[in-house]
């Protein structure tokens, strides 16, 4: 049966792209994993900060608002966000103070909201309330029943293994059988130029970062519920509460592969000592590790639209670490140049986030 949508990659932008497009015709989407949201997906921060990334990246996450917080009930809770630095980064402090629009107070208010920053290290404090935890899980199951309801396929243990183009048709071969469809949707995350590749489409250039995270015990037996995430200057590193412990990050942005990531022990033991530097309790053992790929297009923004040597191919992929915040905003956009409907977005926006400025 031929499709009119083929899209490849489970995570959160090709489960939001099936849902939009499931209105327009029909779709099957194919996971190469046991279940969805596998990789960079499953691993995310989940944090909603709409003033984070560049101009096109926060036009999307605006753009994103509205629904995260009020479809199907809303998926947002607040959070906040802080931002610490010790004395000689007072430079950098008031730079990223000033880009994340957040406003300087205290050392006494910062320590009323998290009580364990440690007042021998910590000089600058900023902090707002414009940051909120994503229900992701809920996220991903809301767009998954809204494209199951309107008849589509969502399969996993369906990995791509070719692509060819025949009598106007792709025709899509998997580990779990062969698909024919007149759109190919690309949302493989870090693979995307491989599937590209496959469909004899010039790649992008996208470059998988890898990203640590370790999970460790509420610091000093302290209820961290109602914590802010915590920053360092430049996202050196970052903290943020999680059901009763707290997830810390070295923020690496190494160059990587494909591949089911793991973490790096020696870089996450130096972003828990940045982390540790600036608190009061120290860290005494890990819950747990892991690592997640967060890939970007040569100039870190999102790439959304029909490929200009084949319109039959779209690219949605690049999310980098904004795809829950910018979902449904990039679905939204994906469905309008699909429907050809106008955009919601501006059109400098929609320039700035298409294939074509690679070509």
């Amino acid at each position: 049966m031929t499709r009119d949508f083929l899209i490849i990659g489970g995570g959160i932008a090709g489960i939001s792209a099936a849902a939009r497009l499931s209105h327009l015709g029909t779709v099957t989407l194919l996971e190469a994993e046991d279940h969805f949201a596998h990789h960079a997906s499953g691993r995310s921060a989940a944090l909603f900060e709409p003033n984070y990334g560049l101009p096109p990246v926060v036009a999307l996450s605006q753009a994103s608002d509205h629904w995260l917080r009020e479809a199907n009930g809303g998926v947002l809770s607040p959070r906040g966000f802080m931002l610490v630095a010790g004395p000689e980064e007072e430079v950098d402090f008031r730079a990223d103070a000033s880009d994340l629009g957040l406003d300087p107070i205290g050392l006494d208010a910062a320590q009323a909201m998290v009580p364990v920053l440690n007042p021998a290290t910590v000089a600058f404090a900023a902090h707002a309330s414009h940051a909120w935890d994503i229900d992701t899980d809920r996220l991903l199951q809301d767009f998954a029943r809204e494209a199951r309801g309107n008849g589509a396929e969502l399969l996993t243990r369906s990995r791509v293994t070719a692509i060819r183009r025949e009598a106007g048709f792709w025709q899509v071969e998997t580990a779990a059988g062969a698909h024919e469809g007149r759109m190919i949707v690309n949302a493989a995350g870090p693979w995307a130029d491989e599937v590209a590749a496959m469909a004899g489409i010039a790649p992008i250039g996208f470059t998988p970062l890898r990203r640590s995270m370790a999970r460790i015990p509420a610091p000093a037996g302290h209820d961290t519920r109602g914590w802010p995430l915590l920053m360092g200057v430049r996202e050196s590193w970052y903290a943020k509460p999680d059901a009763g412990a707290l997830i810390v990050s070295p923020s690496e942005q190494d160059p990587s592969h494909p591949h089911d990531a793991w973490p790096d022990d020696m870089v996450l033991a130096e972003g828990l000592a940045r982390y540790e530097a600036m608190v009061s309790a120290p860290v005494t053992r890990l819950l747990a590790s892991w690592a997640g790929l967060r890939t970007f297009a040569p100039d870190r923004v999102l790439v959304i639209g029909p490929d200009p040597a084949e319109p039959g191919f779209f690219w949605l992929a690049g999310q980098g670490g904004y795809g829950f915040q910018t979902s449904a905003a990039a679905s939204r956009l994906v469905a309008d140049l699909v429907g050809g409907g106008v955009p919601e977005l501006d059109p400098a926006t929609v320039s700035a986030l298409s294939p074509a400025r690679f070509r």
